[in-house]
């Protein structure tokens, strides 16, 4: 295992969002190696869900509990007494921020700022906050966006997300950067993919719907290019910063970003059709919503994360796949979940790069 991981063992960590698709993959990571946890969250987002198929209600502390509410927020925290915190929770959906947009801006917002707060009342915590590659202001251009481009959103999640970034930055350098034993870092990814993730106006939820369902798949924007990745490689980035930022101080207030190569690009289409290969073949349909702005580039920059942290993405294209369509092809086939199995795939991964790099 490596050292990063290891600095896990016997950590107390609290999850916002822990019911949540990536959410839930964090958790199971971070229980896996031995962390104790603890999770803030509302009941799942979906059904099946994710966060539910693992049983987790029996294995680690969760509390029901809405990221808005902050005196309930300050109250769980301060009981727990973190070593590090882990904030995604957050309405995700761009799509539902059009009609739940007050929702959207509160929680996304209001809930950073609740755990912002909080920290001021804990003597010593390493705080990690999940925004968005959304955050930044798309003109749609080739370049992937750097952590320095300008921030933006002309959808309410984006500038939500947006937002956020403005504000962490704001508390960081008004109450944390002269505190040494409060670290904060916000980092942004790019779309993750992944079994478990039954959301709704999802690209591989909606494919896994209409190929269980024998439903029409609907597509809104099939040109779309976005940095689609496995949902395990961000959350390793995640883990891996969680680990530096105790040990470099000049980590601390800094943004990164965790995205796939440029080679890694997918549109809509391709994923689609990828998908369509091993299963059952679907029909689908193009129907594009009226009202509804979605970019149809997105690139991120990630460089400065392999850079400083020595990040990089280890699977190839056809894993990330791969490992999304086996993982829903057990559930549905065999009622098999292999959450855990694929966890040590890639920590599997990570070992043998680094002893590639060694040899």
């Amino acid at each position: 295992m490596k050292d990063y991981l290891k600095f896990y063992r016997n950590k107390k960590v609290l999850v916002t969002g822990h019911t949540g698709f990536k959410g839930s993959w964090l958790t199971k990571w971070l229980s896996m190696v031995g962390a104790e946890v603890k999770g803030i969250s509302l009941n799942p987002p979906s059904n099946p869900s994710h966060y539910k198929i693992l049983n987790f209600d029996k294995k680690i502390i969760s509390k029901k509990l809405d990221i808005k509410y902050f005196k309930g927020v300050k109250k769980e925290i301060n009981a727990f007494k973190p070593d590090i915190i882990f904030h995604l929770a957050a309405q995700s959906i761009v799509k539902k921020s059009y009609y739940k947009t007050i929702d959207t801006f509160e929680t996304n917002i209001m809930g950073t700022i609740n755990i912002l707060e909080t920290l001021k009342s804990l003597k010593k915590c390493v705080c990690i906050i999940i925004t968005s590659d959304k955050c930044y202001k798309n003109k749609e251009v080739k370049k992937g966006y750097k952590e320095i481009d300008e921030l933006g959103g002309d959808d309410p999640y984006s500038a939500s997300k947006a937002s956020s970034e403005i504000i962490i930055n704001s508390y960081y350098k008004t109450f944390f950067s002269n505190n040494i034993n409060i670290k904060l870092c916000s980092v942004r990814a790019g779309n993750v993919i992944g079994g478990g993730d039954w959301a709704e106006n999802r690209i591989v939820p909606d494919i896994v719907k209409a190929w269980n369902q024998k439903k029409v798949l609907v597509l809104r924007n099939p040109n779309a290019t976005r940095p689609w990745q496995h949902v395990l490689e961000p959350i390793n980035g995640y883990l891996l910063l969680g680990y530096k930022l105790t040990k470099n101080k000049r980590l601390n207030g800094e943004t990164f970003n965790f995205g796939p190569s440029y080679s890694k690009n997918y549109t809509v289409i391709e994923i689609v059709k990828r998908f369509s290969l091993k299963f059952d073949k679907y029909k689908y349909k193009i129907k594009k919503n009226r009202g509804i702005n979605e970019t149809k580039l997105l690139k991120i920059n990630s460089k400065k994360s392999k850079k400083i942290l020595n990040w990089k993405t280890i699977l190839t294209k056809e894993e990330t796949i791969l490992l999304t369509l086996n993982w829903y092809k057990d559930y549905y086939t065999k009622n098999k979940i292999i959450t855990e199995s694929q966890i040590k795939f890639f920590m599997n991964k990570l070992k043998k790069n680094e002893n590639c790099k060694k040899n």
